[in-house]
């Protein structure tokens, strides 16, 4: 997705195309190390005192799992992929080790495979990251109303993490749900007034809100780039879509009572704080 979306927006052949590139890569450096197909005793000998004076693989489930880690944070999903069937024979799998599962299989476009190891997640302590990748799943798919409810479990559960929470917001908002998308970005961009996605999002949000010179102050003062600007107009569009569709809908649901005065209504600018006490929130 854009970026002031949190959910992830490598697409999958993006991924795909650089892994058989690092293939390549590797064939071709082969190839200047060994002629033909076969090795013989010299060469054989040569690979067997390289692979001994490799560094130790991790001796304790705890460095696997940080090395794993940082593999995913490098990218390398489908690598991590393996090492973690490795650490599970090894070990056996643990709410650790499936979570690096599941965002690795979210990351290499496994939503389904993805999605039943994050629900593994939901009777451990890690219960927030089981709901929240669950909801990431959902909103890549487009079903925002899921991803909201999915993630409005994650934020109870752990009501100061921002990114959650910022994650909620962006789904609401993509939901048609703009007056209920502010509290949660709110809290993030006090929370973490560093994070460029939860900078991009609250920008969204007042964009969507129809507050257009909050929005160009805090990209101004932010320095987003033009790309990143691009996409938050886009989804702003997309809000604007979503809301239309709410508000269509609205008074079947009024006249059921669920909905009292029409609590998904877009939010007024009433309410909302200037935009300097607003762009303090970045300016540290």
């Amino acid at each position: 997705m854009t970026h002031s979306l949190s959910f992830d927006s490598v697409k999958p052949g993006a991924r795909c195309a650089a892994a058989l590139a690092a293939l390549s890569l590797l064939g071709a450096c082969a190839s200047k190390d060994v002629t033909g197909y076969g090795v013989g005793p010299q060469a054989e000998r040569a690979v067997m005192a390289q692979q001994a004076n490799k560094d130790p693989a991790p001796d304790t489930p705890g460095m696997y799992l940080g090395l794993i880690d940082q593999m995913q944070s490098q990218g390398l999903y489908f690598a991590s992929l393996a090492h973690i069937d490795a650490y599970d024979k090894q070990y056996g799998a643990s709410p650790d080790s499936i979570l690096l599962r599941a965002d690795a299989l979210r990351m290499t476009d496994q939503p389904a495979a993805a999605a039943n190891a994050y629900g593994q997640l939901l009777k451990t302590p890690l219960a927030t990251r089981g709901y929240r990748g669950l909801g990431l799943i959902a909103g890549a798919a487009g079903d925002f109303a899921r991803a909201a409810q999915e993630l409005q479990q994650a934020a109870q559960l752990a009501p100061t993490d921002a990114t959650t929470l910022s994650d909620l917001g962006y789904a609401r908002l993509r939901d048609g749900d703009v007056d209920g998308a502010r509290v949660p970005l709110m809290k993030a961009a006090e929370l973490d007034q560093t994070n460029p996605k939860i900078v991009s999002n609250v920008a969204l949000y007042l964009l969507a809100n129809g507050n257009q010179a909050q929005a160009l102050a805090v990209m101004n003062q932010q320095k987003l780039a033009p790309d990143v600007r691009a996409a938050i107009r886009s989804d702003a569009a997309k809000v604007a879509a979503a809301g239309r569709a709410q508000t269509r809908g609205a008074p079947a649901q009024q006249d059921s009572g669920a909905l009292g005065t029409g609590a998904r209504t877009v939010a007024s600018a009433q309410g909302i704080e200037p935009a300097p006490r607003l762009l303090q929130r970045f300016a540290r």
